[in-house]
């Protein structure tokens, strides 16, 4: 199950070719709408607050742009180019444009063309050397960051004539001045370009990888920027999250490894927290304390255990939650975890309610429905304003 969610309405894909909405209708939730039109599993879905327009994507290599007319959602096919699955999709901050992630080992970035009434993507070629699983956009619309099963987290700009504006390709923060020092090289690769492709189109996409990041040996995923920018976290699937600063020629970076399940997805509640979700079934609180040193700090959905439940090994309750079975002799312990709002791995996780500093304070987690002796199937609400012990590092 994945999802998005603009209040009071969600949006999600039952593990099918279908997205359905649901509308909270007296305290419960009513399915209003069901979107059918791919003819595969749906793997990524967006909802645009500003424009009101769902994106999906799915393994049949489309893509399609939901608006609402009248009582009912309209679908406009994007056109892809894609010769493989297409596996996530997210909007820009300015939502004109959006970016899709493919097993094709490319990221098309797709905007609306007005002149012919429909949507075309640009192409971010041999670039990446596997799938790429996950993707973020920066809060000055340009900057694009990936996570691909190469290992690898790479930053790009996207700039597109027409499309992007000269004061946002340029950036807000000082850090992101090195786009500038690129400028000639982008004007020689593109007078390259002229000789070797054919132009079909007057619109300029200057495609340029400002950074890549190795520094997982396992595939990546989840990556999100900070509020302000400044900061860029994705998770590895060798049970590490990463993060890193000074995004450009010579960044900083810190690793930190847990000894819990990899994570799947991860978020940014403010500057100083992160939550991470994963195949713990449960979301994991990261926190940097005032000299921004990043470290876990705790489960978010703890429970207590009772003192007589007979554990085994570290490495054999590993292997139970990965088998899905409990491996304590205890059924007092079984029963503990069965209390998780989860029961399966957390495949999303996607902010709610946001204050006017962009601090999350509101999320939801979707849970996913794979594995039929595992079933989850859940999208669960947290409020963070109940966990006191959490609040600093939001004000923070």
């Amino acid at each position: 199950m994945l999802g998005a969610q603009i209040n009071p309405l969600i949006a999600f894909c039952p593990n099918n070719n279908e997205v359905h909405i649901y509308k909270m209708l007296e305290g419960k939730w009513e399915k209003i709408h069901v979107l059918h039109k791919h003819d595969q599993l749906v793997s990524g879905i967006d909802w645009s607050r500003r424009t009101d327009q769902i994106v999906t994507v799915s393994h049949d290599r489309n893509s399609y742009v939901w608006s609402q007319e009248a009582s009912e959602w309209v679908p406009t096919l994007v056109i892809l180019r894609l010769n493989r699955a297409a596996l996530c999709v997210q909007w820009s901050p300015k939502e004109n444009k959006f970016a899709v992630g493919s097993g094709a080992k490319t990221v098309c970035i797709c905007y609306y063309e007005q002149e012919n009434n429909w949507w075309v993507s640009k192409i971010i070629r041999k670039r990446h050397d596997s799938s790429v699983t996950s993707i973020a956009w920066h809060p000055n619309n340009i900057l694009l960051a990936t996570t691909s099963t190469d290992g690898k987290c790479r930053v790009f700009s996207t700039f597109i004539k027409g499309v992007d504006t000269k004061h946002t390709s340029s950036g807000s923060d000082s850090k992101f001045g090195e786009l500038k020092a690129l400028i000639s090289f982008i004007l020689q690769r593109i007078v390259l370009y002229l000789f070797t492709y054919l132009i079909v189109s007057v619109t300029l996409f200057a495609v340029q990888q400002i950074m890549q990041l190795d520094l997982s040996r396992s595939w990546t995923f989840g990556i999100r920027w900070s509020p302000s920018g400044n900061t860029l976290a994705y998770a590895g699937h060798d049970s590490m999250i990463y993060f890193v600063d000074e995004i450009g020629p010579s960044p900083s970076a810190q690793s930190v490894a847990f000894r819990d399940l990899p994570l799947r997805d991860v978020l940014f509640l403010s500057e100083r927290m992160v939550i991470g979700v994963g195949y713990d079934c449960n979301p994991m609180v990261f926190a940097a304390d005032e000299r921004g040193l990043w470290s876990f700090l705790r489960f978010l959905d703890e429970r207590k255990q009772t003192s007589n439940a007979k554990y085994g090994s570290q490495l054999s309750g590993t292997f139970g939650k990965l088998y899905g079975q409990s491996k304590s002799g205890s059924n007092e312990a079984n029963e503990s975890s069965r209390t998780r709002a989860h029961d399966n791995c957390i495949t999303s996780v996607v902010p709610l309610k946001k204050t006017r500093d962009a601090t999350v304070t509101t999320f939801t987690t979707a849970g996913s429905n794979t594995f039929q002796h595992l079933m989850d199937g859940k999208v669960v609400t947290w409020d963070l304003q109940q966990q006191q012990d959490l609040m600093e590092y939001l004000q923070g």
